[in-house]
């Protein structure tokens, strides 16, 4: 199974998700996506759903690394167990980080690690996160030998954290591109989704292009370093991912940048 694929699914919210829900795909030794709940996110007055994504890597040293993790169960928990010890759990963007609480109380020797600007996202949504430390633009000793990663600058709404996990060559993005497929998304949400420029064939947000005006220098020289590391795949935490042509899926989705 691959994410993107047509796999029968119920609605929910107005998004057919990415079934089955909660519970680990295979996707390169020592890779795994977990299609989550839908979610919802606030854009002025409208609320839209999105699907959600997290992404496990089982680290050189043997632990696991959880990329945005979403709302869990008791299910996935125990899958998860069967891995082996979960040792980091991060935040890619500031809009990623809901569900860690509750991973962090199944693991509390985990690490916590904060991404620019979800410390006061957090706080301003009232929740209360037990971040430990902050990501930077080099990736911490503890996973160094697995990925490259970048703080991706520009805009002025969010800054992300890009990782790379070399063995696989798969680039993970949160919300720098997002790729919602038309059939699943019901009509009444279509071109709200489709004016903020999330749908397939995939594209950087509008809100996201529209804020790094006067900054694409920084964008763009984040954007050729991506390229530099030849990804061969690309996983989003909201939508259908590049799972052939990535570079070239890439160069379409941030052609703003040119």
């Amino acid at each position: 199974m691959t994410p993107g694929n047509h796999e029968p699914s119920e609605w929910t919210d107005g998004i057919r998700p990415y079934g089955p829900l909660s519970t680990l795909k295979p996707l390169a030794d020592g890779l795994w996506w977990v299609d989550g709940p839908v979610a919802r996110m606030n854009f002025g007055p409208v609320s839209l759903p999105f699907p959600t994504r997290m992404v496990i890597v089982r680290l050189g040293s043997g632990g696991l690394w959880l990329w945005s993790p979403t709302a869990p169960t008791p299910e996935l928990f125990a899958e998860v167990d069967m891995l082996g010890r979960v040792e980091h759990l991060v935040s890619p963007n500031r809009f990623h980080y809901a569900a860690i609480p509750a991973w962090k109380a199944r693991y509390p020797h985990a690490t916590v690690w904060a991404s620019p600007g979800v410390r006061e996202r957090a706080r301003s949504q009232k929740l209360d996160v037990p971040f430990d430390t902050d990501l930077q633009d080099a990736a911490p000793e503890a996973w160094a030998s697995d990925f490259e990663q970048l703080i991706f600058r520009g805009s002025r709404f969010v800054e992300e954290v890009v990782f790379f996990h070399k063995a696989s060559s798969t680039l993970i993005l949160a919300d720098l591109v997002m790729a919602l497929e038309q059939e699943r998304v019901q009509p009444r949400f279509r071109w709200l989704l489709s004016l903020g420029g999330t749908m397939w064939p995939g594209q950087t947000p509008r809100e996201v292009q529209a804020t790094s005006w006067g900054r694409k220098p920084q964008a763009r020289a984040c954007y050729q370093r991506m390229l530099g590391w030849k990804p061969q795949r690309v996983l989003f935490a909201h939508g259908r991912c590049y799972l052939d042509d990535a570079v070239a899926q890439l160069e379409h989705a941030f052609a703003w940048l040119r």
